[in-house]
Parts: structure tokens; C-alpha cells; sequence
């Protein structure tokens, strides 16, 4: 994590430190997070990709809480409620876990393994807090929660690649497939909002394809997390100012040309008149284009996106000339175009759907995708969330709990202890657990942290692609992930409701009668 001046015990929302105080007595309570919805784009499919707990668990849970935490909290809340008074927070048991428990938070958490390909409801983590610390259970599900946002961004990428895929699958010989790694390129770092967006939103992105600039995390994933073997790759490439600071187009193109034309460049394209520039300009440096022997790449900035594509691609193939591959589609000679402005899942489809009408092989255009990839999505997208599930009370009674809001049937939560197993299918189902199943084979929420860092073998980065891979392409685009025996409580509970409720109002109707004969 990039270093902040705040200590970790402030690192919630407001409210979540005053729980403390709201909770009843209990000797355990367990809560768990899970999407609710699935990622809305092209087609109906329901599959996500789960990642960004190990970046929580290594830059935040396995940090020592220390005295001067609390002490700076202390100051802090004794100014921050209403009126500058005093906010309510567990100082006392803050200080006590960092006596008794060498400073690590006293939870336990349990996780989905980074990578692996779900579905909407089925839990990604499951916090467990005991004892004197029950009551600390949700403190931490403001930063837990943060794992929305790289589950979200690999999400969308994964969708994008599907995309590709499809239309490498038409257009495009097998012995080109590799080129679909480099097909979506991470654009998005100027228009994050901080370093740590663009670190965690680029990793994600980069489980799915190995094209960035944001190379903070190029950088993050390939010495934290791949023990310093490559993840990703760009190309030269020039920007507006570079090629309006020469004298013309041609001068610009041309010392690209003489830099780096016999490996792959990229030239923005629309300074001026892009039209102009392809159709013109481009026969201009032809010559020496082709003397160099590289691959060119020109790159349309404004526009419409598809018009702009296929402008480039016919004044490409004019100038270039073409191969039909053994699909029948035409690939340009040593040239290609990228698209990077105004990019989304949506016109990446309706370009290569153009693309492939012309007779113009996929592999002819690449995409650079910026706010779109690592802006354009919120907690909303997936609709994530964390919520209590079980009880057991001070008494040593036990109780499950269940949100079931009537006016959103849709921010249900699930009730009980909770188990991840996949079915023969290979596809994630939510059972009703048991503390028993902590860590068994088949559940597939394992213990990350247990009160203090644990041996996790977190898997390198090229191995962590390729479990994505394989576990987002082996499921289904949708499933029922709700086990029979959850059913059947969640179906228990629900009626239960109803008749508390039935209840509630048949005692407010027989009130009501004695009220008015008394009157």
C-alpha cells in the first residue's frame, strides 16, 4: 500500500466504529461479502473473476495496530461526532488485541482463492470474530469491501477478451491467436483518481491480457507478485505534442521511422486531418516504412470509433497492401491501427463486427481502453456487499441472520455459517457450513488471516492468468449457486418473517379492537 499519513485505526467508515456499542453480547459473530448482481454488459452471462484480497491481506491486515494507533484515533474521535464531542469507538479493545494479540487485528478471515471465476451470491470472504473481539466483526468490511473494484475491472476485461476471442475464432488463423494477449490495452492511468487505483485496477486488467501503459502495475505485478519475471508490454509511441512539435506530419512520422521502424511503433494520427494523414501523408513515408521492415501502427484519437477503424484499414491496405489469411480475410502488410479514444466493451464488439463485414481480419486492430477500464465502474456494478449471517450469543444460544429488505428483494443476504463447494460440474455452490469445514479440501474458502498474517501460497501472477483462464472458461455463463440445504433454511427464515410479521399486526388489530370498545 502507498504510504498514508493515517493510522489504521481510522481506516473505516464512521459509523462502523461505534458498532462496538450497537452489537449485543455475543461469544461469536461471523459476517461474509458477496456480489448480488452480475456484471450487465453484451449477453446474459453471470460469470465474475474474484481478485484484490491478497493486496488487502499483505498491505493491510498483516500490519501491527500499536498504542500510537489509538492514541491519534483517540484524539481524532474525541472531536468528531456532532457538535465536537466525543464519537464512540472500542479504544478499550483496540489496546487489549494489541497487548494480547501482538498488535494483529483478532479476526479471522476466510477467502475464495485470487482468480477464481463465480458467480453473483457466492460468498468471497467470510470474517469470523470470538470472544471479547465479537463485536469488532464488521469493522473491517470498509477495506474488505474494497475488493469490488479489482474483481469489477478484471470482470470487464475478461468480458472484453471474450469479445476478442470470438472474433479471432471467425476472422483470424490459429497460429495468430497470440496476438489476442495485446489486443486490449490499458490506457487508464491518467484518469485514475490516485496511484493505488491504478496499481490494483492495472493488475486486474492484467490477468486477462498483457497490454498496458499504466506502468505501475506492470511494475506491481512483475516483481511483488511474479518474482520479477515480465507481465507486460507496450510499444514507442508518439502523442499529440510530439507531433505537433515537428514542423510536419511527415517529419514526425519519419523519425519514428528512423528510431524505430524495425520493431513495432505507433503514431497518432489525427493532429490535423486524419483523414488527410492516412490517406496522403502515409504514401509520403512509405518508402521508408518498408525499408526499415518494421510494424506500424496508426492511431486514430477522435471520432467515431468504428468510421475512424475502418478509414485507417482502407488507407492502410491501399498503401500496404494486404494478405488473405486462410479464413479469407484480408490482413494488412506490416501495419495496423489501434483505437483509444472512447473505447467500451460495447463499440469494441460493433468495430470488429464492422471490421470483419469488410473483410478485414480482427487482428488488424488493437484497443486502448482508459476510463472505460479502470474509471467507468463502481460498487454498484456488482452490487457488492457485506452483511452479518450468525450469532452465538452470550447466553451460548445461536441464531442466523438474513437481510430481506421487502421494498429490494434483490439485497438479500444469506444466512448461517457458509461453505463454497463445487458441484460435479465443476460450477460453486454455497452450502450451509459448519466450523468443521474451516479449511477443508473442498471448501473453497480457505483461512487468509487468522488474528495475524498466515502461510498463504499465493500463487505467481503467469499462474494466476492461467487459473483465471481455465476456471472463468469452465463454468457456464450462468448457474444456481444456492445449495438445496441453504434453500430450504433461507426458505425457513423467510417464512418466519412473514408470520413475525403476521403476528406483529394481528396484536396491533386486536389492540386496537379493545381501544375502541373501551371508547
Amino acid at each position: 500500500m502507498l504510504k498514508l499519513p493515517l493510522p489504521i485505526s481510522v481506516l473505516t467508515d464512521s459509523y462502523k466504529a461505534g458498532h462496538f456499542a450497537q452489537y449485543p453480547d455475543a461469544k461469536e459473530m461471523i459476517a461474509y461479502g458477496e456480489f448480488r448482481a452480475p456484471f450487465k454488459t453484451l449477453e446474459d452471462d453471470h460469470r465474475l473473476v474474484f481478485t484484490g484480497i491478497r493486496y488487502i491481506v499483505d498491505n493491510v491486515l498483516s500490519q501491527k495496530w500499536t498504542v500510537e494507533d489509538v492514541e491519534k484515533a483517540d484524539a481524532f474521535y474525541s472531536t468528531h461526532n456532532a457538535a465536537f464531542t466525543p464519537y464512540p469507538f472500542p479504544k478499550d479493545e483496540f489496546l487489549r488485541f494489541i497487548k494480547e494479540n501482538n498488535g494483529y487485528f483478532p479476526v479471522r478471515i476466510e477467502a475464495i482463492a485470487e482468480g477464481t471465476a463465480i458467480y453473483p451470491h457466492v460468498p468471497v470472504y467470510q470474517i469470523t470474530a470470538r470472544g471479547h473481539y465479537s463485536k469488532l466483526v464488521t469493522f473491517l468490511e470498509t477495506l474488505l469491501t474494497m475488493v469490488w473494484y479489482p474483481s469489477t475491472v478484471a470482470t470487464l476485461s475478461r468480458r472484453t477478451r471474450c469479445v476478442v476471442e470470438d472474433a479471432f475464432e471467425k476472422s483470424v488463423d490459429k497460429d495468430a491467436f497470440w496476438k489476442i494477449d495485446s489486443r486490449l490495452h490499458d490506457f487508464g492511468f491518467r484518469g485514475c483518481t490516485c496511484l493505488e487505483q491504478a496499481t490494483i485496477g492495472g493488475v486486474a486488467h492484467l490477468l486477462n491480457f498483457r497490454g498496458s501503459d499504466t506502468m505501475a502495475a506492470c511494475y506491481y505485478a512483475q516483481y511483488v507478485l511474479n518474482n520479477g519475471k515480465p507481465i507486460a508490454q507496450s510499444i514507442p509511441a508518439t502523442e499529440h505534442s510530439v507531433m505537433t512539435s515537428w514542423k510536419n506530419e511527415q517529419a514526425a512520422i519519419r523519425n519514428m521511422i528512423t528510431k524505430f521502424g524495425k520493431g513495432v511503433f505507433a503514431c497518432v494520427m489525427d493532429s490535423y486531418d486524419y483523414a488527410n494523414a492516412m490517406q496522403n501523408i502515409l504514401p509520403q513515408i512509405k518508402a521508408e516504412k518498408l525499408k526499415q521492415g518494421g510494424f506500424m501502427v496508426c492511431r486514430p484519437d477522435s471520432g467515431d470509433p468504428t468510421e475512424a477503424i475502418l478509414l485507417g484499414l482502407e488507407a492502410e491496405e491501399k498503401c500496404f497492401g494486404v494478405t488473405k489469411n486462410k479464413k479469407g480475410f484480408k490482413v494488412i502488410n506490416g501495419a495496423g491501427v489501434i483505437q483509444g479514444d472512447g473505447i467500451n466493451i460495447h463499440n469494441v464488439k460493433e468495430i470488429l463486427n464492422a471490421m470483419m463485414d469488410k473483410g478485414y481480419s480482427a487482428e488488424n486492430s488493437a484497443f486502448g481502453m482508459g476510463s472505460g477500464l479502470l474509471q467507468k465502474v463502481n460498487r454498484d456494478t456488482m452490487s457488492f456487499a457485506t452483511k452479518l449471517c450468525h450469532v452465538k450469543y452470550a447466553d451460548g444460544t445461536e441464531r442466523d441472520a438474513m437481510k430481506t429488505p421487502k421494498t429490494d428483494g434483490g439485497k438479500y443476504s444469506l444466512p448461517g455459517r457458509l461453505k463454497v463447494i463445487r458441484n460435479k460440474s465443476g460450477i460453486p455452490i454455497v452450502h450451509c457450513g459448519t466450523e468443521k469445514d474451516v479449511n477443508t479440501k473442498d471448501n473453497l474458502l480457505k483461512v487468509v488471516y487468522d488474528c495475524g498474517p498466515v502461510d498463504v501460497k499465493w500463487m505467481n501472477f503467469d499462474d494466476l492468468r492461467d487459473y483465471v483462464d481455465s476456471t472463468y472458461k469452465a463454468l457456464p455463463k450462468k448457474a444456481d449457486v444456492i445449495g438445496d440445504d441453504l434453500k430450504v433454511k433461507i426458505t425457513k427464515m423467510l417464512q418466519a418473517n412473514k408470520d413475525r410479521v403476521a403476528n406483529m399486526r394481528s396484536e396491533e388489530r386486536r389492540v386496537g379492537k379493545e381501544c375502541r370498545s373501551r371508547w
